[in-house]
């Protein structure tokens, strides 16, 4: 079955007892059990809920995975997987990760012995160089978050397989329709939810996948001991989300390809980042690891005056925080998705004050063209 179809038809499209081509909406806290000596498969949502078992059911088929896990946030997500690991254990992180999961690493587990080191992943020499003794873990994003800068994983995973190292890989840029860590070879995959998977800027939701039953019942400790559950409305949204997710990022990166090429030529923009433009750096590694270069792109203006002009002034987009909607979303990373980073940091790792992030939205190219053409100066 292709992937397109496999949206659609993977177990968890049809209610059994109803025939119902959506699955229902269980708004339940707790469930009735008819008999003392053999409770029911459900007892309480935060520890199972027929709505939210679907979307995990759904994630996991569609990442290749054991077992899905559906919490209420992305930072949720991640934040869960991140306390399998216990004190004294070491985590090998890309340098350029998003900022939440800087502030997490950063500000909460370290409190709790957990050891971080943060390396340009895109160098496997220097993931390997950062590996000790107590290292569990290294964590991924490709393409990174907002530079896109591109990780070998087949590399990375074989460089932690000699360790016996589990590979955790956040996959919300790509997506399981243009990436499959999994398959590659990954243990543990997560995902924003609010970004392409959910598709309309209308939920927040996070998805974590796990390769094993081992893993899987870890973090399945971590889900019902925290209960950063989502719920099953958005649990609903989200199911929704996934029917047209392939259809969405085809017409997607389509766009952000024009619009990458189209920025390149301006004489305003110093550079821009983009997995599909020839001479992006590790091109061709991401092509061997994903179907598609997604659709979301960043670019650096010559001056901080251009840089605040366009964000003042861009119209039929949304400048806000996040990504993956219908709309275009053009971000300010400095003020926005890497806050968190001190500037130093943020600078040094190429994320400068005149950085803009677009999340290339479903609107007709031309008229797109057309808002960023009078936005730039």
């Amino acid at each position: 079955m292709k992937f397109g179809t496999k949206l659609i038809h993977n177990g968890n499209e049809i209610d059994e007892e109803t025939g119902a081509l959506s699955i229902p909406i269980y708004q339940a806290s707790t469930f009735h059990q008819r008999d003392i000596d053999n409770f029911g498969k459900y007892d309480y949502s935060r520890s199972g809920n027929p709505t939210r078992e679907a979307l995990e059911d759904t994630i996991a088929q569609l990442e290749n995975g054991h077992r899905g896990f559906a919490f209420s946030s992305g930072m949720a997500a991640t934040s869960s997987v991140l306390s399998i690991f216990s004190a004294g254990d070491h985590i090998v992180i890309c340098e350029d990760v998003y900022g939440g999961t800087y502030r997490i690493t950063t500000k909460v587990l370290s409190r709790f012995n957990i050891e971080f080191t943060f390396v340009d992943a895109s160098k496997l020499e220097n993931i390997r160089s950062a590996i000790k003794e107590n290292t569990k873990a290294i964590f991924l994003e490709t393409p990174s978050n907002p530079l896109l800068k591109i990780t070998d994983l087949k590399g990375a995973i074989s460089v932690a397989k000699e360790k016996d190292i589990i590979v955790i890989v956040d996959n919300t840029f790509m997506s399981p329709y243009l990436q499959r860590p999994l398959e590659l070879g990954a243990d543990i995959v997560v995902h924003s939810a609010t970004k392409f998977i959910g598709g309309h800027s209308d939920v927040v939701g996070g998805l974590a996948v796990a390769k094993t039953k081992e893993l899987a019942d870890r973090i399945y400790i971590i889900q019902n001991s925290f209960g950063a559950i989502l719920g099953p409305q958005d649990c609903w949204l989200l199911l929704r989300g996934i029917k047209t997710l392939k259809i969405r990022l085809d017409a997607h990166q389509a766009t952000a390809l024009k619009l990458a090429t189209w920025l390149q030529e301006k004489e305003q923009v110093e550079k821009v980042y983009y997995p599909g433009l020839e001479g992006h750096i590790g091109k061709d590694i991401h092509f061997s690891q994903a179907s598609g270069a997604g659709a979301v792109l960043s670019f650096k203006f010559k001056t901080l005056e251009q840089t605040k002009y366009f964000l003042n002034n861009i119209e039929n987009a949304a400048f806000a925080v996040s990504l993956g909607g219908v709309e275009t979303i053009v971000s300010y990373p400095a003020k926005m998705s890497h806050a968190a980073i001190p500037r130093e940091e943020r600078e040094a790792l190429g994320v400068s004050d005149t950085l803009i992030r677009v999340s290339v939205g479903l609107e007709e190219y031309e008229d797109i063209i057309e808002s960023f053409e009078k936005a730039i100066i």
